[in-house]
């Protein structure tokens, strides 16, 4: 499943040379991967509530070229690679056609003590009908 996520870039998003701040560009694949959890009904709510969280353990990011103050972007979320506690999800971030960023992320799962969990069989079926979809 490639899950879309579109969002317009603000003047508080830009630097001094009124493009996109690197660290923005996170911000925008962080919100783009929780849409995509949340499309696919998992609620990341009721995975606290039962001790356990998604967290980032891996970054790889790409900056192939700079966004500017009121683009119109795309975040693209695909999900790969499951294993046992962990997943890949490489993304990018396209205005139109151009790819402006492409990132691989590593997310693990972490219970209470901060130590990497299994996924709960719901929340992988859940995980693996993400990945075998043909997405929106």
């Amino acid at each position: 499943m490639i899950h879309h996520w579109p969002l317009r870039v603000y003047y508080e998003d830009v630097d001094l040379a009124a493009i996109v701040y690197y660290a923005n560009y996170l911000k925008y694949l962080e919100r783009g991967r929780s849409e995509m959890v949340r499309a696919a009904g998992i609620s990341q709510l009721d995975m606290k509530a039962a001790g356990l969280v998604f967290a980032v353990r891996r970054v790889e990011a790409d900056y192939l070229k700079p966004a500017h103050y009121d683009d119109e972007l795309v975040v693209e979320t695909r999900l790969d690679t499951l294993k046992g506690a962990s997943f890949d999800m490489p993304q990018r971030i396209l205005r139109g056609d151009e790819v402006l960023m492409e990132a691989r992320i590593k997310v693990v799962i972490l219970n209470e003590q901060g130590r990497a969990a299994r996924l709960p069989a719901d929340i992988r079926a859940k995980v693996t009908a993400i990945a075998a979809s043909d997405g929106p």
